[in-house]
């Protein structure tokens, strides 16, 4: 390598070194801290607030409802959340679970509120604007799940072992930058600890070679519960919400527009055509059901089932072990297994 080459190389390190160093001395002593914006205290609980109506109150509803501004098909955290948006601008909203609310995948999530450290590092490492749009968006939206149901969500430090001296700044630039991106709403300013501390808080980790510890903020979040309260938002907004009704069917008029529902109530088996003028298909992974009753002229599923074109599921795995393996207040991120994956140890529901 030339005199040349080996002076601009040299130059080109110590310039990257300077611009994290100095990016890191930034966030995390110049810059004024973002105290969290979550309420500290509520309003005590109102006990005259009175109970949501019964099933038969609302089927009740459904049957002297000549026509719904919105029918939703589905009763997960998509399906009740749009049933909440329309009720709360006005509109006549009927949503229908085959189910239990939240029974699917909605249930069977990691129980994060989180922006992505996996999605903002793509989209630096890709200059992808759309990745990091992404990581904005989900962090306001994990700022707004924090402040708006206090009582479901809560602020958990999750750390990552490093086992490389070179990683500690490229790890701890990283979490910077994502307290950074979150703004005003940034949950906890991130940190380093040593390999005593870490030590000490996970006692079950491999610490033979660990160097320190970067940790940041996440939410994590009741998603059974969160479910079910969006969809009890729902009706106290005037929203008509019923599980156990299985839509057999899409009607159509004589020029193929979709109308409404044949729907049977799987508690009664009784059957109700339902009317809206908009259909949301909110259904997750059963989503291509209902889009080949739609491609059907009648409105009726196919005789054979159809593999899979639009939604195809994911390889996400979640795991229940004992509580050992987890520190009780602190997550644990392992950014790169053996096959390249990244792995949360969270602790949940104790």
């Amino acid at each position: 390598m030339s005199r040349f080459l080996k002076s601009t190389f040299a130059k080109s390190v110590l310039a990257a070194g300077a611009a994290v160093g100095g990016t890191i001395v930034y966030l995390d002593f110049i810059k004024p801290k973002n105290e969290p914006h979550l309420a500290t205290s509520y309003a005590p609980f109102n006990k005259d607030i009175p109970p949501p109506p019964s099933r038969e109150s609302l089927v009740s509803n459904l049957k002297k409802t000549t026509q719904f501004d919105v029918l939703v098909i589905g009763g997960g955290a998509v399906g009740t959340g749009t049933a909440v948006d329309a009720a709360t601008r006005g509109m006549n909203v009927c949503l229908l679970e085959k189910t239990d609310f939240g029974s699917g995948t909605s249930s069977k999530s990691t129980k994060m509120a989180h922006g992505g450290v996996r999605y903002l590092e793509k989209a630096i490492f890709q200059l992808s604007r759309a990745q990091l749009d992404l990581v904005i968006e989900a962090l306001n939206e994990r700022g707004n799940m924090l402040r708006t149901a206090p009582h479901l969500c809560s602020v958990l430090p999750i750390m990552i072992p490093v086992y490389n001296w070179w990683q500690v700044p490229y790890f701890f630039a990283g979490c910077k930058m994502y307290d950074w991106f979150a703004g005003k709403q940034n949950l906890r300013s991130s940190t380093i600890f040593t390999t005593e501390q870490a030590a000490a808080i996970a006692p079950m980790m491999d610490t033979s070679n660990l160097k320190a510890a970067c940790v940041y903020h996440d939410g994590s979040f009741n998603d059974t519960r969160y479910n079910v309260s969006l969809a009890t938002t729902a009706i106290k907004n005037g929203a008509t919400v019923l599980n156990y009704f299985e839509v057999e069917q899409l009607l159509k008029d004589d020029k193929g527009k979709l109308y409404g529902v044949r729907a049977k109530d799987l508690e009664t088996n009784e059957t109700y055509e339902i009317k809206a003028t908009s259909v949301v298909n909110a259904t997750g992974p059963f989503s291509d059901k209902i889009l080949e009753m739609d491609e059907d002229p009648k409105g009726l599923p196919p005789k054979v089932e159809q593999p899979p074109r639009m939604v195809v599921p994911s390889s996400g795995v979640h795991i229940v072990l004992p509580e050992y393996y987890c520190p009780t207040t602190y997550g644990l991120l392992d950014p790169s297994t053996s096959d390249g994956r990244v792995m949360f140890f969270l602790p949940w529901q104790r």
